[in-house]
């Protein structure tokens, strides 16, 4: 394999600067045209409404469609032109994505701290949640089923999903099909940092929402980034173009390596995948499946431009891979061991982790249960995926009887003078005099 394809490196003969430059995504090296791209968007969204829409749909999609939301019509459509081991596949899928988050939701709970103080939490759903699912390169009626059981299963009561339309006009029928099946159904033919703007802004015709959700481009998650910094609306998190980290040993499968990269590379020209394995006979076994695998793919260019932004790296010790790993802290994270769950203990930092060589990520994209909406560049060091509390508010909640203030009110009393918040020892300090006022009149 050629160096143009995908660059190779010994980690033990990189300097400090070298090393991070292997692990710098390559959004990285457009951020700043792309924050000013993105900015233009949101401004004329913000002050143009419906009419700023349709100027970037006749200017990105090249349509004029004049409306945005999908109708009955369209969505009753989208089953019969969804060949039926699709939606079945799609329904399976949901049963088990559904499965693992309802397990995992939170319960709300209350517990005695002291005699009469009661502490609560309580979940509320967040009320009007927008969901983006991208359809760009390719349409992810997976991310619709990712975005949509999660935001059931928390009980919002309004759902909005943007997606972008196709060059007819029209919306992805399977993207459609699988909002159907999880509920939503105001569905709007919106794509792009456009669609983040008219979802985080409101306008005419799109409903402003409280929090937005999912995966894009590097425009669409600049936007999220920018519409949650200016205070506008939550996000769930930076949720950019996919990445994959594996790390091989030398008994993995090379031809299963090598697919794993290229499910990652042919997402899009902006996605990188990093491969660390202490076997050099291993990298140059994977270095040909790619080259092999790589010319049968329908969607060869796209992994090969994702490719030239990636790296094959040999480390000296697996250890030493886990030690990059967690600082690079993929989206997606491969462990081909021969004892993966031995190993796993050592993992800090990734959006999802799959464990051994009958486990490829694309499971997790799929069906497998997971969530595929995952932090990207980096965020999994703080971020989590995608789950029913993302979708929920939690709200903490006390009460306390005479006997619960007089038991720990003088503790409250003593910080609040500690801090100098006189008023805050005020409070406290009149329901005291009261109850002991009450007693001894008794």
């Amino acid at each position: 394999m050629n160096a143009a394809l995908v660059q190779r490196l010994d980690w033990s003969l990189l300097d400090a600067e070298a090393r991070s430059r292997a692990l710098r995504r390559p959004t990285r090296a457009r951020s700043a045209e792309t924050a000013s791209t993105v900015a233009g968007i949101l401004a004329r969204v913000r002050a143009g409404g419906d009419a700023a829409l349709a100027e970037f749909q006749r200017r990105f999609d090249g349509i004029d469609t004049g409306s945005w939301r999908v109708d009955a019509e369209e969505l009753d459509a989208a089953h019969a032109a969804v060949p039926a081991a699709v939606r079945q596949a799609m329904a399976e899928a949901m049963s088990r994505i559904e499965a693992f988050h309802r397990a995992g939701m939170a319960a709300d709970y209350a517990v005695q701290t002291a005699p009469g103080v009661l502490c609560e939490r309580v979940a509320r759903p967040i009320p009007r949640v927008g969901l983006y699912v991208p359809a760009g390169t390719a349409p992810l009626p997976s991310t619709a089923l990712m975005l949509g059981v999660p935001a059931r299963l928390a009980g919002c009561a309004d759902t909005v999903l943007c997606t972008p339309p196709r060059k007819d006009g029209s919306a992805d029928p399977a993207v459609l099909l699988a909002a159907r099946m999880t509920g939503v159904s105001r569905i709007f033919k919106l794509g792009g940092a456009q669609a983040i703007a008219a979802m985080a802004f409101g306008t005419e015709s799109v409903p402003r929402c409280d929090k937005l959700f999912g995966p894009g481009n590097r425009y669409v998650t600049e936007a999220k980034q920018q519409v949650a910094q200016s205070g506008t609306v939550a996000i769930d998190m930076p949720a950019g173009p996919s990445e994959v980290l594996v790390v091989a040993d030398a008994g993995a499968n090379a031809a299963f390596v090598a697919a794993d990269l290229l499910s990652q590379a042919e997402h899009g020209p902006d996605s990188q995948v990093v491969l660390l394995s202490d076997s050099g006979e291993l990298l140059s076994r994977v270095e040909s499946a790619l080259a092999q695998q790589l010319d049968a793919l329908p969607r060869a260019d796209t992994a090969r431009a994702a490719l030239a932004g990636s790296r094959l790296i040999l480390v000296e010790t697996l250890e030493t891979a886990f030690a990059i790993s967690n600082a690079y802290a993929p989206e997606h994270l491969i462990l081909a061991l021969r004892e993966p769950r031995r190993w796993l203990g050592r993992v800090e930092a990734a959006g999802s982790v799959f464990l051994g060589d009958y486990t490829p990520e694309a499971l997790g994209d799929y069906c497998s249960g997971t969530n595929h909406v995952l932090p990207t560049n980096g965020a999994a060091r703080a971020c989590s995926g995608l789950g029913v509390a993302s979708f929920q508010n939690f709200i903490s909640v006390q009460s306390a009887t005479a006997e619960g203030i007089a038991g720990i009110g003088p503790s409250a009393v003593v910080l609040a003078r500690a801090e100098g918040l006189e008023a805050h020892a005020n409070a406290v300090d009149l329901r005291l005099a009261c109850l002991q006022s009450t007693e001894v009149a008794a």
